[in-house]
């Protein structure tokens, strides 16, 4: 990066943009050119935190135009809250990680909403080496489903391009305490083992919990979970600078591409196992019984069968959801995501239902009201006032049929008179 580009990155954070845009540029002069002569001589440390600047601004560019701009302020505000909470995961997993002694670190929570999260579910993930052996101890603590991704990824922090291994907890041995232990990486084992791919970076823990109240949003839940190397190494030299700008440099790796996977959810998408369940028509869904690779999606559960559709709404219309729960299913839900593939507020709203705070037909079918106010009538989900959003259903381990999602947009008024 040269010495001009480092000046205007800083004269761009101090000045702001729009109407002070030309004022800021007019004075990256002295001041200026004294700040990036300073960066310059701070090393390699202070160089990767201008790097990871840039990026922050690249970013905010692509969001201040279309495609990426959206219509509403709620749109500009919703792109920059994703800015803040990528660039807080990236901060929180790769400053101070250890691949050779790695710890779970929460993944979202309601104050950090990306990748598609999940009201009902919590995550945790750990970096981990290739050539690792580790050992995972933890508790089911009650979950619906609890269940382990190892994901692939050329380097550390880089995008993930697929899964090296899954394990869910029908398929590893669990203590009727709820208890368990698995290994990682190392000989293979008949029983509890992940295996590790040469390019394996991460792992991910999802725990889904199917109860009247939010999971995510419990504080008082506790998920009992550790890993640790099979063989304990010995502790760390202090950080030179040139091992912080490594971190910093992969924190920015990482900023990068969590934004690339949360890029809006009305424009295209090139994966072909997403636009298997990706509707491209506003307010209807796909056919729930094509298979699908989710192996190949990289930050999603194997055991899933997803439908995902944008729901556009005049101030005055609900969009009505009719179906019926599988038979066979371990854990299944509807969930509200904004453009970027983040939850709306669930702890202030009813943005989500899952099977035990569903109300259902006489006939075992339910209805659902996606509306921006109240219809009267149970299975509300609460839009917040958004004209436009997502729609994202899970079905967890559901080997049979599942009914196809009928909808229809409606007059709210008419929902109320009872149409």
């Amino acid at each position: 990066m040269t010495s001009n580009r480092r000046s205007l990155l800083k004269g761009l954070a101090l000045g702001g943009t729009g109407a002070a845009l030309p004022g800021a540029l007019a004075s990256l002069s002295a001041a200026t050119a004294a700040s990036a002569q300073a960066s310059a001589n701070g090393g390699p440390a202070s160089l990767a935190w201008l790097a990871l600047a840039q990026k922050m601004t690249e970013w905010d560019a692509k969001f201040s135009v279309a495609p990426y701009s959206g219509t509403t302020s709620n749109d500009r505000a919703e792109s920059r809250l994703l800015m803040a909470d990528a660039l807080q995961l990236a901060l929180d997993f790769w400053t101070r990680a250890d691949t050779a002694n790695p710890t779970f670190s929460r993944f979202v929570s309601p104050t950090r909403k990306l990748l598609g999260d999940n009201p009902d579910a919590v995550y945790f993930f750990a970096p981990i080496r290739p050539g690792g052996e580790y050992v995972i101890r933890g508790n089911t603590a009650g979950a619906t489903y609890t269940s382990f991704t190892v994901e692939r990824a050329e380097v550390d922090g880089g995008r993930v391009i697929g899964l090296a291994a899954t394990l869910n907890d029908s398929q590893f041995d669990v203590a009727a305490d709820g208890s368990y232990e698995i290994h990682v990486g190392g000989p293979k084992r008949e029983r509890n083992w992940l295996a590790l791919s040469d390019d394996s970076r991460t792992i991910t823990t999802r725990h889904y919990f199917e109860r009247e109240k939010s999971a995510a949003a419990d504080q008082t839940l506790a998920i009992p979970i550790e890993i640790h190397p099979v063989t304990r190494p010995a502790a760390p030299p202090p950080p030179t600078e040139e091992d912080v700008a490594e971190h910093l440099r992969t924190v920015a790796t990482y900023f990068d591409a969590v934004m690339q996977i949360s890029r809006p959810s009305d424009l295209p998408r090139d994966n072909a196992a997403v636009a298997r369940f990706l509707s491209t028509v506003p307010n209807q869904f796909t056919e729930p019984n094509v298979a699908a690779d989710n192996r190949a999606i990289g930050y999603a559960a194997a055991d899933n069968r997803y439908l995902q559709s944008r729901y556009v709404l005049g101030p005055d219309e609900a969009l009505e959801m009719r179906g019926r729960w599988p038979d066979e299913c371990r854990f299944a839900n509807v969930v509200q995501f904004n453009r970027y593939l983040a939850t709306t507020d669930y702890v202030n709203r009813q943005i989500s239902l899952n099977r035990k705070q569903t109300v259902l037909e006489k006939d075992g079918s339910f209805r659902m009201i996606l509306a921006h106010e109240d219809p009267g009538l149970p299975n509300w989900l609460d839009t917040g006032g958004r004209p436009n959003g997502t729609i994202f259903w899970r079905f967890q381990l559901a080997p049979g049929h599942i009914e196809p999602i009928r909808t229809r947009v409606v007059k709210l008024a008419d929902l109320k008179r009872g149409k």
